[in-house]
């Protein structure tokens, strides 16, 4: 199996870019990504945002990218929309198609429900 480098540019969401405070007290730059108004999908076991990748048929220069990154949105939702408005959807990101090796899966960090439920909707600071 392939591997495959994705790059995404989160700020092609609609977003908000603010700084909190964190727990030692230093500023902390965040990207605020509102779920609605992104089409996030809540699933029971996370917070998804559905993604395809096309597959560039013309490459431009020395690119080394094989597909564009766009979001997938539901069949309905996509289909109310106005030509204009499928076409102005934002290419979020790229992706490359590299050799046969399998890569190591990572392992992310999250943080607690406990954690995050001691802040009300106006919080100023961060658990980190």
């Amino acid at each position: 199996m392939a591997n495959i480098s994705i790059n995404l540019n989160l700020k092609q969401l609609k977003h908000v870019e603010r700084e909190f405070k964190g727990a030692d007290g230093s500023k902390v730059k965040c990207l605020v990504i509102p779920v609605k108004e992104n089409n996030f999908f809540e699933g029971e076991k996370g917070m998804y945002l559905d993604l395809t990748a096309i597959e560039i048929k013309n490459k431009v220069g020395n690119s080394k990218d094989t597909h564009l990154v766009k979001q997938s949105l539901e069949k309905e939702l996509y289909n109310s929309m106005s030509t204009e408005e499928q076409r102005a959807m934002p290419i979020l990101g790229n992706a490359i198609l590299w050799g046969k090796r399998e890569a190591e899966p990572k392992t992310t960090q999250t943080l607690s429900d406990s954690a995050v439920e001691k802040y009300d909707e106006d919080f100023d600071d961060l658990p980190f």
